[in-house]
């Protein structure tokens, strides 16, 4: 692990001295095909970063924060668009944490609609019980050999989600720190979710869905509104979308487990694109006349991700022992800070001695 933290902190030191290029360099060329020529060699190194770490946690969190968001942030950053070109007086200092962080600076004026402000509170509240659910779920994975694989399915996604919020709002609880500014949640409390156009477009891993959304979405609706006008544009936009989401999972996959994909994820993004076209169909044709029962919406809507998630989403994970890496190297990353600490008494002690 010692060898991997080394490696994770030189591709951070890359990443950071990328990101003043693209700030000092690229800001200066006019926004268009020359300033995206500046930019590829960038997204090219992004892009190959993740390939120099084997574990699931470093590499992983490299995969997303850099090959994806940031590779994407940088796209609509070439034509003048998306976070890192909404403010052109932006210090390098927001450049850096808004390139490289799962984070969405709240517009006071424009406030995300399908966000709703939640008490501090109350917030705080939410946070202490994800956290002891989280601690529940890890004693259950102790003990997972006593439990039915059928019992495990609603583990899974109760322990992906609880575990990818915590991490976001980790890294979202370090930029509002160091930024002071106030950012919009990463996410929209899932389990209400009542459809799954709710879900995937309102409520599930927003970061994922503000950085889809203006890179993929939007320029294909426009596409397709000269296709086939205004009011059927949008399901081809959502279709594609979820492909494109699709694909980039396939690729997060591959950076984790370096085997050939097997395109089952890719598969499960396609299935919901189709089904969430099929709600929108069916919301304009029969507007609120097939409205039914939000708790007989909740168990459909949940239904599907389950079944979907555990035909073509887990099993991937399981393939690649998922569960059982993250569980070591979680301990061997303890280890490592633990032996540090020895290290760090013994500076300062030598330190006082000279003194």
């Amino acid at each position: 692990m010692d060898g991997e933290i080394k490696i994770y902190t030189k591709v951070w030191i890359s990443v950071l001295a990328s990101l003043i290029y693209c700030y000092f360099v690229s800001f200066n060329i006019p926004k268009g095909m020359f300033r995206l020529l500046s930019v590829l060699p960038i997204i090219y190194l992004f892009t190959v970063f993740p390939l120099y770490l084997t574990t699931v946690t470093l590499g992983g969190s490299i995969a997303f924060l850099v090959s994806w968001l940031a590779n994407f942030k940088l796209l609509l950053f070439s034509f003048g668009q998306g976070p890192l070109s909404s403010n052109p007086s932006i210090s390098l200092f927001h450049f850096i944490f808004i390139a490289c962080f799962p984070i969405k600076i709240k517009n006071k004026q424009h406030p995300s609609p399908q966000i709703h402000t939640k008490d501090s509170s109350k917030s705080s509240l939410k946070f202490a019980i994800k956290v002891s659910v989280l601690a529940i779920l890890s004693f259950i994975y102790e003990h997972k050999q006593h439990f039915n694989e059928y019992v495990m399915l609603p583990y899974y996604g109760c322990f992906m989600y609880v575990g990818l919020e915590l991490g976001l709002a980790t890294f979202a609880t370090m930029a509002r720190t160091l930024l002071g500014l106030e950012l919009e949640p990463q996410f929209n409390e899932p389990y209400l979710s009542t459809s799954l156009q709710d879900f995937w477009g309102r409520r599930w891993n927003l970061m994922v869905t503000n950085i889809l959304r203006p890179t993929v979405y939007l320029p294909i609706r426009f596409i397709s509104t000269q296709i086939l006008g205004r009011k059927w544009a949008q399901l081809p936009a959502v279709l594609i979308t979820f492909v494109a989401s699709g694909l980039m999972h396939e690729i997060m996959f591959y950076y984790i487990a370096r085997a050939s994909p097997t395109w089952e994820v890719t598969l499960f993004f396609v299935v919901h694109g189709i089904l969430v076209v099929l709600e929108i169909v069916t919301k304009k044709l029969f507007k609120d006349k097939l409205g039914l029962h939000p708790i007989v919406s909740w168990v459909f809507t949940f239904g599907i991700l389950m079944v979907t998630s555990y035909w073509l989403f887990f099993p991937q994970l399981q393939r690649c022992n998922t569960d059982v890496r993250i569980s070591i190297e979680i301990i061997a990353l303890l280890d490592f800070f633990k032996d540090l600490r020895p290290l760090t008494t013994i500076s300062s002690t030598e330190g006082r001695q000279d003194i």
